[in-house]
Order: structure tokens, then sequence, then C-alpha cells
């Protein structure tokens, strides 16, 4: 019989064998239903509702993407409008998120399921990674949570439950993890598994909890090159349009710093720089073409 011990009200299975595996599944599955947490992207089975989600969630906290799902669903509720959406009203509607490439990224995506898949999300796992930007993470997310098919998604909160939960190396590879994670799944019930280990983690087994701290650390945000990236981004949205000059004196950097800012912009697409003057670049997708 499986040895379990509680830490806390914390199981640990230090064998990782079939019958541990399924002493902690039903040990979660309990657990899930006294502690689920009630977000909106769980409410919908919509694989283009449940991109946004994933696509918000990343780096960014639960409680500032609520707000901004809901209100970014409001504007764009159909892939089509996503694909077609101005970059000035996609960046607005972003603000407040942070890394705003992911609103760009999700357009291309978006404009990419239009032309290339007539429209309709692909279901299959390699289907999904075909699509620009969407890597392994996703393409699970997307699998299990609109369409519930037996694959598990390793997040930061699943990767601290797996290395806690069976005595794991903090440094053990990605691979052991992917295939502990992938035993763990209940065959059709994919969704909620997924669902309460992160719960779990995030609830339960928090770094402050297990000790186990995230892989990568994210450096301080304010005055970093990100952070005045950000800051000529919201000036150029807020004016329209602004010279070198003036956006050199509003964001307080040499002419040339900003400039070399604006250069790394356009090339990635969100603005445009003529002669002196900097502005959003809209691009026009109609019909499954660019214009």
């Amino acid at each position: 019989m499986a040895q379990t011990t509680l830490t806390n009200k914390a199981p640990v299975y230090p064998q990782g064998d079939e019958e541990s595996i399924q002493a902690f599944q039903k040990f979660l599955l309990a657990w899930y239903e006294k502690n689920e947490r009630d977000l909106p992207w769980r409410k919908t089975r919509n694989p283009y509702k449940i991109l946004v989600a994933e696509t918000m969630l990343q780096q960014t906290q639960i409680a500032r993407v609520i707000p901004k799902y809901e209100r970014f669903l409001s504007v764009f509720p159909l892939l089509q409008d996503l694909a077609e959406a101005e970059t000035t009203l996609l960046l607005k509607e972003w603000q407040g998120l942070g890394y705003n490439r992911r609103c760009l990224g999700l357009r291309v995506i978006a404009q990419q399921i239009i032309r290339d898949f007539g429209g309709i999300f692909p279901r299959k796992y390699d289907r999904l990674l075909e699509l620009k930007g969407i890597g392994p993470y996703t393409a699970s997310a997307l699998c299990s949570f609109a369409y519930n098919q037996d694959v598990a998604c390793l997040d930061t909160n699943v990767r601290r439950v797996l290395i806690h939960t069976f005595t794991l190396r903090e440094n053990c590879s990605q691979g052991e993890l992917q295939r502990l994670a992938d035993l763990l799944v209940p065959i059709g019930r994919s969704r909620v598994w997924n669902n309460a280990l992160m719960d779990y983690g995030s609830l339960q087994l928090t770094a402050k909890f297990t000790g186990i701290q995230s892989l990568g650390k994210q450096s301080k945000f304010e005055f970093s090159k990100r952070w005045y990236r950000s800051r000529i981004v919201r000036e150029v949205l807020k004016v329209g349009e602004i010279s070198l000059d003036e956006l050199s004196v509003v964001v307080e950097r040499s002419k040339e710093y900003v400039r070399s800012l604006v250069s790394e912009l356009v090339l990635e697409g969100f603005l445009r720089l003529e002669g002196e003057l900097v502005g959003i670049k809209e691009d026009r997708f109609v019909g499954g073409k660019e214009d």
C-alpha cells in the first residue's frame, strides 16, 4: 500500500509508483472540489477565449488579468475581430498587462488561423505548434482546456507541485517532469486535473510553503529598458504622433537612447518612424490578407 506522509495537509508520495499516483489523484481531485478558484476563462470551451487568457496570464498576476480579459473580449469578441484589430486600439486595450508584444503576437496567431486554417482552431497538439508564437505549454493548455484531451500542462505551479509531492530534485529536467506529469493525468479528466494542479500549486504548495523557487526570476522593471519601451509606446498612444525630441523630454532620456528604442519598436511592428516623427504602425488585415 502506498505510504503517504502529511506535511500541513500536503501529502508526499516518495515512491512515485502507480499506487501512489492513484492515491495522489484521489487526494487532489477531492481537494479541488473544495478549493476550486472561480475564474472566467474556466467557464468557456472556446479555444479563442482560452488562448487570450493563457496569453494574458504569462508573467501577469490573475487579479490583474480578470478585468482585462473580460474587457478585451468585449472589444474583440471573435477571432476575426482580433485579426482585423488596429494596432492603436489593440495596444490601448492591452495597457496595464505589460509585455506588449504578447498582444501583437495574439493578433498574428488570429491572422494565421484565418489565413491558413480557414478560421478554425486546430485541435491537434502538433498542428497548434504550427501557429507562430505557440509553444508546448500553450498548445497543451488549448488541448486540455478547450478539448479535454489527455495532455498535461506543465507550468511553474505544476512544476512545484510535482517536485514537492514526489520528492524530486529541484534541478530535475523538464523532460523528467513532463513524463511524470503525463503519467498523472486521469483519462478523460485532463481539464479538471490540470486546473486542480494549478490551483493546488497557487493556493497550497506555494513557493513560500515548499521553499521551491521558480526557474526564472523577473528582473526589476522600473527604469529598465522594458520600462522605457513601455513609456514610449504609452506616450505615442496618448498623443498619436510625437517627435523624437519631445519623446526624449517626456521619458527623460537622451535622444539617441530614445531613437535606439524606437528603432527596436519599429522593427517589432509597434511603431513607425518617419523622419523625426514617431507614430503607431497600423496594418490592415482584410479577407485573409494584410494590406
